[in-house]
């Protein structure tokens, strides 16, 4: 499967061309950027053949199957509505955008086209396996659950993509709100929100808290969010830049149990059933979870197994990006207003 590239970034270079060389039936034959410095860069390093300015010129390459965009968020959405109009499979930078209508837009020509379309975030095996446990009943009925994702901010993140490209400009767009339009909310916090829809389901309605405590910019740093699920249990999403010492953890507790990723000692993750249900001082049983039997390797190897078996990513689908667009809309409206913001898409 020919595969094109519009952006020729850092998340180019760091993610999507590192995984496609593990991707067998996969090949990148053309990528467009407006750099011609990264261009050259990027094509001697991962063997594509041809480099592009022009991105429609790209979008119109019969020979190209699939477009993966790779670009600034603000710009996601534009693209990847000329890529299914000229009839290419798609996959999505993570965040989707940061505006309701043209999550809507996207989500209707995807609907209407045949083309299959993922948008990241990919999930780790832990997220499918809590996911299929939580829905076995493992851990009784679901309670509560929280996530979250953060690092030290976009500094740090492009600290290794100036080394990637041999650069000194810092390239810091994130910081600027006429480029990057939303903060480390959209950034960083479209991992939890996404990971905790993916576990939970639909999220009903949000509370939402944003600062900025540390960052050279007008948007938020750090947030966090209160989900109200569909099925009642309520959910934390809690994210910023201003964490160098990195975070990834995720939980959900039930009437029968609770688990966490990643685990006691050296576990993946956790399964944790009560040691008594009338003793409290009665140590929980934890038992490590292999997850290996839900893993769907990596994104681009999940993006062509959908491909090729005609059918929609079971949890990075363009339902469920827009649900995680409209949480993080409701949560930045809800730190401004004090309010409780209702949801009303559905990732179903």
């Amino acid at each position: 499967m020919n595969i094109g590239i519009i952006g020729a970034g850092g998340i180019a270079n760091k993610l999507h061309l590192p995984q496609i060389v593990e991707t067998d039936g996969m090949k990148v034959t053309h990528i467009a950027g407006t750099q011609e410095f990264r261009l050259k860069i990027l094509a001697e390093r991962f063997d594509i053949p041809h480099t592009l300015n022009d991105y429609d010129a790209l979008l119109n390459e019969d020979s190209i199957e699939g477009i993966i965009i790779a670009l600034p968020h603000p710009l996601h959405v534009p693209f990847g509505l000329k890529a299914l109009a000229a009839g290419k499979h798609v996959l999505m930078q993570k965040p989707l955008c940061a505006d309701l209508k043209e999550a809507n837009a996207f989500v209707e020509a995807a609907t209407a086209s045949d083309r299959i379309v993922m948008c990241l975030p990919h999930f780790a095996p832990e997220i499918y396996k809590t996911r299929e446990l939580v829905q076995a009943g493992k851990i009784g009925k679901p309670s509560g659950a929280h996530c979250r994702t953060s690092h030290g901010g976009p500094e740090v993140y492009y600290a290794e993509i100036r080394d990637a490209f041999n650069e000194t400009d810092e390239g810091l767009w994130f910081f600027e709100a006429g480029q990057a339009a939303v903060g480390a909310l959209f950034d960083m916090g479209v991992y939890a929100v996404a990971s905790l829809v993916a576990v939970m389901g639909r999220v009903q309605s949000v509370m939402g808290q944003i600062t900025t405590i540390d960052k050279p910019t007008t948007l938020e740093d750090s947030a966090t969010l209160i989900l109200h699920f569909a099925s009642g249990a309520i959910g934390t999403a809690e994210t910023g830049w201003c964490d160098p010492a990195r975070t990834w953890q995720f939980r959900v507790h039930g009437t029968a149990g609770k688990i966490e990723i990643p685990g006691a000692g050296a576990a993946a993750m956790t399964h944790y059933e009560p040691g008594s249900y009338t003793r409290e001082d009665t140590p929980a049983i934890p038992t490590a979870i292999d997850a290996a039997d839900a893993d769907r390797g990596n994104a681009h190897q999940h993006w062509l197994q959908c491909i090729r078996e005609n059918r929609s990513p079971e949890s990075s689908h363009v339902r469920a990006a827009r649900h995680v667009t409209e949480i993080l809309l409701a949560g930045l409206e809800s730190s401004r207003t004090g309010q409780r913001v209702a949801i009303h898409s559905d990732p179903a």
